[in-house]
This record gives C-alpha cells, structure tokens and sequence, in this order.
C-alpha cells in the first residue's frame, strides 16, 4: 500500500481486490436469503442448488468447456494441489516429469516439493529480470515422460504476464493440452496455468 496525505493506492489487487458491484449484487440474495444448502434436498436447498448450477454453466460457456468440467473450490492454493497432484498421480504410469517455473506461487512449488519427496522429477523453468519464463529452455526440457507444465498467468508480486499463448503454441506440437481455471480437456500430457486472480484464453487445442 502507498499512501501520502491526498491518496492510496493498493497495489495487491493480484492477490485480493473488492468486489464488483454487479458481482455484490448478484450475490446478495445468497448472503441473507437464499443461504440453504446445496447439498440437501428441502425447498431452500434445492433453489441454492440452481443457483450453483447455473454459475457453472455460465463459466462454462464464457471458456468454452462443458459444466461437468467446471468445479468450485475454496481458493487458488486448494485449486493448485488439486490439479498438480491428481494429474501427477493419474499420468504416472505416462511418466513423472513435471515442469514449472521458479517464481511460481508457493501453493505450486509446495506441490511439486511434495512430487519429488514421491520420486517425480521437476524441471524449474528461469526467468529472465523481469519475470519471464524462458521458452527456449522450456523447449529444450520438454521430453516423453513429460506430463505436467504448470506457468502461472500473471505473477502474484511483481506483475509479470507470462507468454502463455507461445507456451500453448509450443506444447500443441506434442500433444501437451490446456488445463485451465479448473477445466481441461483429458490427454496424455497437461498444461496448469494457475489463475486465480484473473480470467484470461489461451488457445491449446
């Protein structure tokens, strides 16, 4: 946060930032409400229910996947284990070569410590000054066991927008897909971009 006698201005919008006030809106009703579970079969419940469904086929459209790819989780850090391990545990019999960057967030490296205490091996990516991963060397590290690349969108401290089309372009070639947001497509190899604080496309089909 910067501040002087006139202004603020925050600068951690990457890791929180307020509410929208079209999302405020549209979620009022749940907050005071319509706050039965969703999981339950009464009347309150059931409405909650439509309500959740209907946000996954919404999200499902707006990236262009099916709403029985979309799942909801508490956060980025669960998102991030989530996908990193059961990827890693369902394509082992593929290979165990994972590739991320060192600058990713600690819910990443955290996993992939996790991976290698299981006898995964990680590949950690450069980066230049200012950020950027490396894609000659990304290029360079990509072999046949390779079964998981996870790069982060946007980074959460120092900003950088990491070339995430390029790095799509790049795997199309050998069969490595997008995973994205929660929703991916089923392959012999995945790409994680882990993007909790932001929506963004890349193309990887």
């Amino acid at each position: 946060m910067v501040q002087n006698m006139s202004c603020k201005i925050y600068m951690d919008h990457a890791a929180t930032t307020e509410m929208l006030p079209q999302v405020r809106k549209a979620m009022e009703p749940y907050f005071m409400e319509e706050y039965g579970n969703a999981s339950t079969s009464y009347e309150m419940g059931r409405r909650t229910r439509e309500a959740l469904e209907g946000a996954r086929e919404q999200i499902a459209m707006l990236i262009k996947a099916k709403p029985e790819e979309i799942f909801f989780t508490s956060g980025g850090s669960e998102s991030d284990n989530w996908v990193i391990k059961n990827v890693a545990a369902e394509k082992k019999e593929k290979g165990k070569h994972v590739i991320t960057s060192k600058i990713e967030h600690h819910a990443v490296l955290r996993s992939c410590e996790y991976l290698e205490k299981l006898g995964y091996e990680l590949t950690y990516l450069d980066v230049d000054a200012y950020g950027v991963i490396d894609l000659a060397q990304l290029l360079e590290v990509l072999r046949e066991d390779t079964i998981l690349v996870s790069v982060m969108t946007g980074n959460n401290e120092i900003g950088t927008i990491e070339p995430l089309d390029a790095v799509a372009s790049m795997l199309r070639g050998t069969n490595i897909i997008s995973h994205r947001c929660g929703a991916g497509h089923r392959a012999d190899s995945a790409f994680h971009e882990p993007a909790s604080g932001g929506l963004s496309e890349c193309k990887c089909t």
